[in-house]
């Protein structure tokens, strides 16, 4: 894509499409959706498409540990997608523990996502998986608590929780998020975002995320 508003066009049609698909083929969609400045043009633009909204579940990939209604809070922009037309389920992080809305939202999720959306960092991280946190190595539960990371520690979803995904959109934007980008397509596993699985998975990127990630901005990960 030539510059984010058509990557982003282009990451609500993808999502839109397995989200059809998945209702159906079983009469109820789940999706998982990242946080960040990123996806906003994108929740924008889906937001706008038609879906049978009401057999949609929206999650959490991540969430920010701040009070409720906090604009810090990933749940403010998708409180604002849903709108009360798909059944949205919010990381519980404003009146409880980290470790407690981790566990019980765990206890909550399905057993598959029909799609789970990710973003990229400038530092290779991916949902709330960052360099150097001990969130990394956790194997045994789908959501688990993270350290401290640019002022709010978070609950994510882990590698086990991002391996229920039936596919995975990437959208990437931003010269910032070139050399990251290059590794992730590269499957440099010393970056967060170089450790989730490639299988069914696509990346939707701008020309500046490419600009040294090689031609193409968008295309499945197989076939990088």
């Amino acid at each position: 894509m030539a510059d984010p508003a058509a990557a982003a066009s282009r990451a609500a049609a993808e999502v839109a499409a397995v989200l059809r698909a998945a209702v159906e083929a079983r009469g109820v969609a789940h999706v998982a959706l990242s946080g960040g400045s990123t996806p906003w043009a994108m929740l924008d633009a889906l937001r706008g498409l038609d879906l049978a909204w009401p057999a949609v579940h929206v999650w959490q990939v991540d969430e920010r540990v701040a009070p409720d209604g906090d604009p810090a809070r990933n749940l403010v922009h998708l409180e604002q997608l849903v709108d009360g037309a798909a059944t949205l389920h919010p990381m519980a992080v404003g009146d409880r523990t980290p470790e407690a809305a981790a566990s019980a939202y765990a206890a909550e999720l399905p057993d598959r996502f029909d799609l789970v959306h990710l973003g990229l960092g400038p530092d290779g991280h991916t949902a709330s998986l960052v360099p150097g946190d001990p969130v990394l190595d956790v194997a045994d539960t789908p959501v688990a608590p993270t350290q401290d990371y640019q002022g709010h520690r978070r609950v994510t979803l882990t590698y086990p929780g991002l391996g229920r995904a039936r596919r995975v959109l990437w959208l990437v934007v931003g010269a910032a998020k070139a050399s990251a980008l290059a590794r992730l397509r590269a499957g440099d596993l010393g970056i967060p975002a170089g450790r989730v699985s490639r299988h069914g998975a696509l990346v939707v990127a701008d020309a500046a995320a490419l600009s040294t990630a090689g031609p193409g901005a968008t295309g499945p990960v197989g076939g990088w």
